[in-house]
């Protein structure tokens, strides 16, 4: 039973996640522009208002440029509390979970106060659509008025006086944590993110940090989404390397799926690695562990910044110190690729043996 809820909250929770990324990508990756942009002009502060007056127009564009990604980003946790609601009862809670979404990032409650949101007015409007049930002729009322007016009621009483307050405090004293955070504190959190990430490659852990790490950006913390995006790609770029390097010790499958796995990596998919989790768990997720972590650890020790949610190639030259962080990268892939081929043992011998057997018998038939 246990089981059972954890797997319908996971799906849910996943769900919104699903939904929300699009628009915290075009969102922060519009701020980035605006951004790299005013940076080219020596401005740091391309946000402020001051800067909306400008005589310059490019200027004055970038700043605009600015303020709509940050429209965008402020929708991400209305969104993501609407399809949660949404995919736990239909379209019928997605204006209750709007709204306590939009609640929940007004009071601070940030990310956390979202989910809530979301599987508060989900459940609360399948109840109301399951047991409040009226004569047959008034029984369109339930879902075109008690469900959105009962559920948002419900939703928003129990954000604003119960849950709310305390997520809003859990989430203030997660920034000011991060923020205070320097030298090797900074490097352990950032190490601890990227080991997350190269986990499970794309599975819970995966998300829970790179989205926690997503919805930091709102925030103007930085660190965490450029630990997170390091690491994504490690993984999949690691055991492609590996299948090139010690091409003897992969069967045929696995080196096919080698050559998709670099691809999967340089555009930013850490699931191009799953084939390989999946054939030797114990002799892959070590080494995804520890290449993700000391990638994501060097890139924020070395000081580099990624500002969008971007791990793919295509925002690398965006980052500062794109450099470094392109290092930290190489050198996660390496540990990945130099671990995977060391627990994998001997090369496949007996695999090539048989498979060029298999070729002479067929030839001398022929």
């Amino acid at each position: 039973m246990v089981k059972k809820i954890g797997s319908e909250l996971k799906k849910h929770v996943l769900t919104g996640i699903s939904y929300m990324i699009p628009l915290v990508i075009a969102g922060a990756v519009i701020m980035a522009i605006a951004r790299v942009g005013g940076s080219f002009y020596g401005i740091t502060d391309i946000w402020d208002s001051n800067y909306a007056e400008n005589s310059n127009g490019i200027i004055k564009l970038l700043h605009s440029l600015d303020g709509f990604g940050g429209i965008a980003l402020g929708l991400m946790f209305p969104v993501i509390a609407a399809f949660i609601g949404y995919s736990i009862a239909d379209k019928l809670a997605i204006a209750p979970a709007l709204v306590g979404g939009l609640l929940a990032k007004d009071i601070g409650s940030g990310f956390l106060g979202a989910l809530a949101a979301g599987l508060i007015a989900g459940y609360a409007c399948l109840l109301i659509k399951k047991h409040i049930k009226l004569p047959k002729a008034a029984a369109s009322i339930v879902p075109v008025f008690l469900v959105p007016v009962l559920g948002t009621l419900i939703t928003v009483l129990l954000i604003n006086y119960v849950i709310g307050i305390p997520f809003a405090n859990l989430n203030f004293g997660l920034e000011n944590w991060l923020n205070g955070l320097s030298g090797s504190n900074q490097i352990l959190m950032a190490a601890i993110i990227g080991a997350m990430v190269g986990f499970d490659l794309g599975g819970p852990v995966n998300k829970a940090a790179v989205t926690t790490a997503m919805a930091l950006l709102a925030s103007g913390i930085y660190a965490p989404n450029t630990a997170a995006q390091v690491a994504i790609i490690i993984p999949p770029l690691g055991l492609g390397l590996a299948t090139v390097l010690a091409k003897r010790k992969y069967n045929t499958e696995l080196r096919e799926a080698g050559k998709s796995s670099l691809v999967m990596g340089l555009v930013g998919i850490s699931e191009g690695a799953i084939p390989f989790a999946v054939e030797s768990p114990l002799k892959v997720i070590p080494a995804t562990v520890l290449g993700s972590a000391a990638g994501g650890a060097l890139a924020v020790g070395l000081g580099s910044i990624n500002q969008a949610p971007i791990s793919g190639f295509y925002g690398w030259f965006t980052i500062i110190q794109w450099p470094l962080y392109i290092l930290s990268i190489l050198i996660g892939t390496l540990i990945v690729a130099g671990l995977s081929i060391l627990l994998r043992g001997n090369p496949l011998v007996v695999e090539d043996k048989v498979e060029e057997d298999d070729f002479d018998e067929a030839e001398w038939e022929a």
